[in-house]
């Protein structure tokens, strides 16, 4: 006589910011989290691709996130930072503004993104609240609005080709 719970996680997220807008990622996507490093930048590619990095011998482009999504570019401080992840069995790198956390979430917190006239919209895969840690250690209970990226939405695999 066992009853099924609902696990307390069934998907992980690495949740970062962009401005002042926190965005989360599936965490099977990531590869690593790399600290900012200039790229080499190269010619006719988008504006948002900022250039290539060398990830242990493999050439992989550097997205501005911010930029790729129609925002100001980020500005570089001592908490940039790439995140790599696979999308679409290619690796790129994320310029992202600082990475928050890692969060475990079920399935059943995802709301659907709202449908806005917006062809960027697309990107966003669903929307989650979490429960965030203060830098003394307490939980706000309310939470923040998390916006999950469907990564292959991005339709960033043909200029991949032409950066990598």
């Amino acid at each position: 006589m066992t009853t099924k719970t609902e696990t307390a996680s069934d998907c992980k997220i690495v949740t970062f910011t962009l401005g002042k807008q926190t965005f989360g990622i599936d965490m099977g996507a990531l590869i690593e989290i790399r600290e900012w490093d200039e790229p080499t930048p190269l010619p006719n590619v988008p504006t948002f691709i900022k250039g290539v990095s060398n990830l242990r011998g493999n050439v992989i482009p550097v997205v501005g996130l911010a930029e790729r999504l129609g925002w100001e570019p980020s500005a570089i401080h001592a908490r940039s930072c790439i995140l790599v992840v696979s999308i679409a069995g290619k690796q790129a790198g994320f310029l992202v503004d600082e990475v928050n956390d890692i969060v475990g979430i079920t399935r059943s917190e995802i709301q659907p993104a709202p449908e806005v006239e917006s062809i960027e919209s697309s990107v966003i895969d669903g929307l989650v609240r979490i429960t965030t840690r203060a830098k003394d250690g307490t939980r706000d209970e309310n939470g923040t609005m998390v916006l999950l990226l469907d990564l292959e939405a991005l339709s960033l695999t043909k200029h991949l080709d032409l950066a990598a």
